[in-house]
């Protein structure tokens, strides 16, 4: 299993590890700032910029986790087509 993570990327294991760690705090951090943002005159704004940065850090946490070429065929593999379309769509729009 570890070959196959160190297969996917050239960074090294700990590395992939604390890129994941780093974007993945930063994903939590934007989302529950992009929440508490609601409340302000133009919250809703910036409740929409911080929640998708939120979440594209959050994809790209897993992305140096597996690797992505692998989390692109993970994402888009038929039994999660239409729920990554939606979470596209949704963040894209």
């Amino acid at each position: 299993l570890l070959v196959k993570v160190l297969d996917a990327s050239t960074l090294s294991f700990g590395t992939r590890v604390r890129w994941f760690a780093i974007c993945f705090v930063a994903g939590i951090l934007c989302s529950f700032l992009g929440t508490a943002l609601l409340w302000l005159p133009k919250g809703i704004k910036l409740f929409a910029v911080f929640y998708t940065l939120g979440n594209i850090a959050a994809l790209a946490s897993t992305c140096f986790l597996m690797g992505p070429l692998k989390q692109l065929k993970a994402m888009f593999d038929p039994k999660r087509l239409i729920a990554t379309i939606v979470m596209l769509v949704n963040i894209l729009y």
